[in-house]
Parts: C-alpha cells; sequence; structure tokens
C-alpha cells in the first residue's frame, strides 16, 4: 500500500514573529503540562508479581509496615462484619396492644361467624386467644434479614429492651410464620376449643412483629469495627534484605516492595523539595516535546512552518496529558476508562502514520512516568494505538471507525489476557468486571469522529473523511457541473482516474488527487461552450473573438474555478489544484496564433500565460500532468502504442522544460513510473477529439482549451 500524506501548503505568518508565536506555543504548553502533572515523587524500581528481580539487591533503608493485600483486608472485613450481631429493638407495647385489639374484635367476629347460636362459650375461646398471643410475644416475633443470613437459616442478634442488651439467635424466636404455625398447633391441642380453624385464623390477624431490626445502630457499629481493621500486618526493619537480585517475586515479597513504594512516596511528598520536583517534570515534558518537534522539523516541514497545524497538535497532546493528569489527581478507579486511543486515530485522519505513531509513542511513554505498573500501561497502550493507526491507514467507509474500535477492544482483550496469565499462571484472577475500563475507553474513543470535524473546521484543513464526502459525483457542484457542462465533467472524471492510479504508484494520498481532480476544471461552468470539450460539432464561439480576448477566456476558468470553489465552501488543499493545474504555462495556441496572424507586431506574453502558482506537492504535480495527457491524447487522429508514448514523453518534457513541477516533492523517478502508468491506462481509456495539426494545415483555425499542446 502506498504511504498517505496530506500536504499542506507551507504557509508563513510572518519573519521571525510567526518563530516567536510558535515556541511562545511550545513553551506554553509545556508549561502547562508540567503545571497540572501530579506531584508525586517516582519509585525508582519497575516490578512485577512473578517476574525476576532484576535490579541489584534491595535494602529496607528505614523501617516500614507490610501493608495488607487488598484480598487480606476484604477478609478482615468479612470476619469484623461477622462479629458485629445486628441490634433489634424490643417492642414490648406491641403485646398490649395485640391483646386489647383481639379483646375487642372478638364477640364481633363472634357473633359474625354465628357461632352465638351455638353450645359456645366465648370467653373460654377469648381466654385461650389470649394466653397464645402472650406466649408468642413473650418469645418474640422477628423479620429475618437475608444480609446476617447467609448460607444458614438462622444467626445471632443483640435484642435491646429498655435499653438493656441482651444475645440470643433468631431460632430462639418466632418469624410471623412460625408464629402463626405455633398457634395452629396449640389450639389443636385444645379439647375445649370445637372451632380450632376459626380461631386459628383469627389470631393470625394479630401476630406481628415486635423484634424491629435498628439499621442505624448496626450501621454505626459495624463502620466502627471495619475503622479498628488494621492495614498493615508486620514489619520490615531498616537494612533487612528484602528482595534479593535474580529472586523471582512472590506474594510476599511483591507486598513487601509495595509497601516500600507507598511508604517511599510518601515520604517524598511530605520531605521532598516541591520546586526540584516540578523543575524535574519540566525537563521531561520539555524532551519529550522537543523530540516531538525535532521531528516534525526534519520529516515534515510543511506542519513545522504552519502555526495553525502546529497549534493543533499541542492543543491534542495538551488536553489528553491534562485529562490524564487529572484522572490521577482525583484518583480515577482505573486510568484505563481514559481513551489514549483518541490522539492516535485523530492525527492520522488529520496528518498521516508516522506522526500519529510519534506522538503516541512519546506520549504514552511521557503517562509511564506518572501511572502505577507503568510497564503494563506501556505495552497496552502502545499496542493498542499501533492497532488503532493500522486500522484506519485507509480510511474510504465510515464503518470503520466501528470496525477499529472493534479490533482496539481485541487487542486490549489479548493483552489483559496474556499479561494476567503471565503474572499468575491462573484465571483465578481474571475479571470480567476488570474488562470495564477498556470497553468504556473504546466507546469514547469514538468522540473522535466529532472532534475530527470540529478540528476541520475551526482549522481549516482536510481529512479523509472530509475527501470522501468530496469525491462523491453527487455531490451538489459535481451534479452542476455534470449538467452545465458534460464534456469538461467527463474529462475531469478520466484525469481523475489518471491521477488517482499515478499517486498510488509513487506513494501520495489517492483520495486527495482523486478530489482536486474532479474539482479542478469546475471554472468552465462560467463559459462552458468556449472549451472544446463541450462544444457541438461546426459551432465554435471562439472565432468571433481575437486571439488575446479567446486567451483571456480560457485562462479566466482558473480564477473563476477558485471564486466559485470559495463560494461552496470547499477546503483550500482542493483550491490548491484548481489554481495550479496549470501553473505558469502558456495558452501556446492562441499565442502562437497571434504571431502567426500578425508577425510584425510586439506581443505582451504575460496575455497569454496563467497566473500560477506552480504545483508544490507531488499530488498537485500529477494533476497538472494527468490533465495535460488527457486533454491532448483526444487528438490523437490514429491512437497507437507509439503515438500515445510519443504524445505522454512530449507533454511531461515539455511541463519539465517549463520548470513547472521544481516546487513539488516529486522525483525523475517518480516522473518515470507516472508515465508508465498513463502510457497504459491510455491504450484503453480514449476519447476522440478535434484534431488540430489537421486544421492547420488546412488553414481553418478552431481555438481551444490551453491543456491541448
Amino acid at each position: 500500500m502506498a504511504r498517505l500524506k496530506i500536504k499542506y501548503k507551507t504557509t508563513h505568518t510572518g519573519g521571525k514573529y510567526a518563530y516567536m508565536l510558535k515556541y511562545g506555543m511550545i513553551l506554553a504548553s509545556i508549561a502547562l503540562i508540567t503545571v497540572f502533572l501530579p506531584k508525586q515523587p517516582r519509585f525508582r524500581y519497575e516490578f512485577e508479581k512473578g517476574k525476576v528481580w532484576m535490579h541489584e539487591d534491595l535494602i529496607s533503608p528505614y523501617n516500614f509496615a507490610i501493608l495488607k493485600t487488598q484480598a487480606e483486608l476484604e477478609k478482615d472485613r468479612e470476619s469484623v462484619l461477622k462479629s458485629v450481631y445486628p441490634i433489634y429493638d424490643h417492642h414490648t407495647e406491641v403485646l398490649e396492644q395485640q391483646l386489647a385489639q383481639f379483646e375487642a374484635a372478638l364477640p364481633e367476629k363472634w357473633q359474625a361467624a354465628r357461632l352465638d347460636t351455638l353450645d359456645e362459650n366465648l370467653n373460654t375461646y377469648e381466654q385461650v386467644g389470649k394466653q397464645i398471643l402472650t406466649e408468642i410475644y413473650q418469645r418474640g416475633v422477628i423479620a429475618l434479614n437475608n444480609k446476617f443470613q447467609g448460607d444458614q437459616p438462622h444467626y445471632n442478634f443483640t435484642l435491646l429492651t429498655d435499653n438493656v442488651a441482651k444475645q440470643t439467635n433468631t431460632a430462639t424466636v418466632f418469624t410471623t410464620e412460625t408464629a402463626r404455625e405455633y398457634a395452629h398447633k396449640t389450639i389443636a391441642g385444645k379439647s375445649a376449643i370445637k372451632q380450632k380453624a376459626w380461631l386459628a385464623d383469627v389470631l393470625s390477624s394479630y401476630i406481628t412483629v415486635n423484634y424491629v431490626f435498628n439499621e442505624s445502630l448496626t450501621a454505626r457499629l459495624e463502620q466502627d469495627a471495619l475503622s479498628s481493621i488494621s492495614a498493615t500486618r508486620g514489619m520490615v526493619q531498616r537494612g533487612e534484605l528484602i528482595v534479593a537480585n535474580g529472586t523471582t517475586i512472590n506474594n510476599e515479597i511483591y507486598q513487601k516492595i509495595e509497601s516500600l513504594r507507598k511508604a517511599y512516596e510518601e515520604e517524598a511528598r511530605i520531605g521532598g523539595n516541591r520546586s526540584l520536583l516540578m523543575l524535574g517534570q519540566f525537563l521531561i515534558v520539555a524532551l519529550v516535546v522537543t523530540l516531538l518537534f525535532v521531528f516534525i522539523y526534519l520529516f515534515r516541514k510543511d506542519i513545522y512552518h504552519n502555526n495553525r497545524l502546529i497549534f493543533l497538535i499541542l492543543i491534542v497532546i495538551t488536553g489528553m496529558l491534562l485529562v490524564l493528569s487529572w484522572a490521577i489527581n482525583i484518583k480515577l478507579p482505573n486510568l484505563y476508562y481514559i481513551p489514549y486511543c483518541i490522539v492516535p486515530v485523530i492525527i492520522r485522519i488529520l496528518f498521516d502514520t508516522r506522526l500519529a505513531l510519534n506522538i503516541h509513542l512519546l506520549m504514552v511513554l511521557l503517562a509511564a512516568f506518572f501511572v502505577p505498573n507503568s510497564f503494563e500501561f506501556v505495552f497496552l497502550q502502545f499496542s493498542t494505538g499501533m492497532v488503532a493507526i493500522y486500522s484506519i491507514k485507509t480510511l474510504v467507509k465510515r464503518e470503520q471507525f466501528l470496525i477499529s474500535s472493534a479490533i482496539i477492544l481485541a487487542t486490549y482483550l489479548i493483552a489483559y489476557l496474556g499479561m494476567g496469565l503471565m503474572r499468575d499462571g491462573s484465571f483465578s484472577n481474571l475479571y470480567w468486571s476488570n474488562v470495564l475500563p477498556f470497553v468504556f475507553s473504546v466507546l469514547l474513543t469514538l468522540l473522535a469522529y466529532p472532534l475530527i470535524y470540529a478540528f476541520e473546521r475551526v482549522f481549516g484543513i482536510i481529512s479523509d473523511v472530509t475527501l470522501m464526502e468530496l469525491t462523491n459525483s453527487n455531490s451538489k457542484l459535481l451534479r452542476e457541473l455534470s449538467y452545465k457542462a458534460p464534456g469538461t465533467f467527463q474529462h475531469s472524471m478520466q484525469v481523475a482516474n489518471l491521477a488517482e492510479a499515478a499517486i498510488y504508484k509513487i506513494g501520495g494520498n489517492t483520495l486527495l488527487v482523486r478530489a482536486g481532480a474532479l474539482y479542478h476544471d469546475i471554472g468552465k461552468m462560467s463559459n462552458p461552450q468556449y472549451f472544446i470539450e463541450n462544444q457541438t460539432k461546426g459551432y465554435n464561439p471562439h472565432d468571433g473573438l481575437s486571439f488575446e480576448q479567446s486567451a483571456q477566456i480560457i485562462i479566466s476558468h482558473v480564477a473563476k474555478g477558485v471564486e466559485l470553489a470559495r463560494k461552496h465552501q470547499l477546503p483550500e488543499v482542493i483550491i490548491d489544484f484548481i489554481r495550479t493545474h496549470h501553473g505558469t504555462t502558456r495558452v501556446d495556441y492562441f499565442y502562437q496564433s497571434y504571431i502567426k496572424s500578425f508577425p510584425e507586431k510586439l506581443v505582451d506574453e504575460e496575455i497569454f500565460h496563467y497566473p500560477g502558482p506552480i504545483p508544490f506537492s507531488r499530488e498537485t504535480a500529477v494533476l497538472m500532468m494527468a490533465d495535460s495527457v488527457e486533454a491532448a491524447s483526444r487528438s490523437l487522429k490514429e491512437p497507437n502504442v507509439q503515438s500515445i508514448n510519443d504524445l505522454v514523453d512530449k507533454i511531461i518534457e515539455s511541463k519539465l522544460s517549463q520548470k513547472q513541477l521544481i516546487n513539488s516533492n516529486i522525483t525523475l523517478r517518480d516522473i518515470t513510473q507516472v508515465s508508465e502508468i498513463f502510457k497504459d491506462m491510455l491504450k484503453s481509456i480514449y476519447h476522440v477529439r478535434i484534431d488540430y495539426d489537421a486544421n492547420k494545415k488546412t488553414g481553418a483555425a478552431p481555438k481551444t482549451d490551453a491543456s491541448t499542446p
């Protein structure tokens, strides 16, 4: 695949002031990043569980406590919570309330059931009912709590009765269900009660909870208990060997080193010189940014001399590093929530692959100074960044954003799985919850799409996404061209095919050159009939004009094309193709006709020259050659291999002799390859045009587009 690069016209904003502005922006960016970076000292050693300690023997520089692991803290937490019994309040008034309600409602219920007609004693039912309710409430009725049950049906709890605490178990008390069962069973054993089911049903209405869970007091006791958990276990004494060189870092050693790291950072944070710490950060940030701009100066001078583009790059870099600093300062649970891949995606689409890879590498290395597990962070972010860049190398469809996101996520998952297995040699410590930050990060990476659009509008640059839209032949401007100047439209399509094939071969932005080719002749819409590809047989509007007038009409299609392009808000890089596709060449046919017709007059050559400028990139240079070759090929009377070869060589030699390609980044080898592509394609793509050489022999003088030699 040919390398893709969008060429920007170099714009100097004014001598030393432009350079002062550039360096001012760079220094401001470095200062801003330094100010917001976390002011936390850096532990000098890198280590991973399960890996060999490659540094010198590590001796403890002072006494420090060994921190417990998260698993140990969780185990202690569970143990402490199990030791805290839930608190229940004994509502003694419930018994009196329910007995009073039962006694008051029983006669009415007795009558409603028509038991007063039977030979039954209501007082007996009342006494039995009150006795059963009293027994139930004295034993207690509780609502079980799933939180404390766990896998067991019963649990211990503390009962508060008039501020007197007593520990008991739920097995010794009733629930509302077991209380009703007890009432039913007790009634069944009472021979004096004939209407057993009726009484049991009545009593069930007066059984309710009198041991009520005190949630706030229980939670307070739990918090007090949790606060008493120690975060450390044991001590490492000063001078004690923590780990020897070549030793494999097991769980115990890892926890000692991790404890030393946190102790060191806390010690340095309290006692270190903050100014010197900031100076160190400034030097590191300045070094990284300097390396970036050395790369830009050496390999992308067009960007280096364009302060708008420098400002854009600094915004992207500074913005991402500020987001990272913010995440570290607020102690975001997982730094992989940050969409780090959004930077290489934006830079790749707006600029090129090399710049995107360079910026991403330097940013990841800089971030590694401030994140935990920096090796893992660098490996994950650099791997996924490369995947992000490679997956959108040729962005021709919008869905490639989604495809790229899916590939990035797959890379995250594979890397996470691989590192997890290397670290522990087991699947037991791999949790799906750890994957969520990667998913969230990839989803945020899709924000690159609206950001790219915003950058394009604000900074006046163009991306492959916009180029895809511009190359759609159903766009408003191209539809208008095909309607008003169908011959020119067909010519532009053929030029686009030639230029795209050539630039693909020598390396360049195929989308850019195709878009430039489709729009390079839109200025002909103003006077389409004055250009031969739009003329009908037997009519030439140039016949009634002087040679100077005809030349000016032909030349004016460049200025009118620029005006029309700006009216329709086409990007400047597309307008550059309109301005340069004839360079400063001469409308040779009308010039030669003028000399032949008026040999005695002095001629002002400027009247017959295009205003320029000449091409300044390989894309604009290839378009100039493709435009002239395609137009000239239509005048071939008997096209064959020899005539096509001669024609292409003649056209390209003419451009070289007129020094039209000296400012473009194109070599003689590139030009040779372009020439071969044109020759091969013209053998299968051919349209007949008027043979001007024949007209000259017969004395006819039809006037033509300047693109015909």
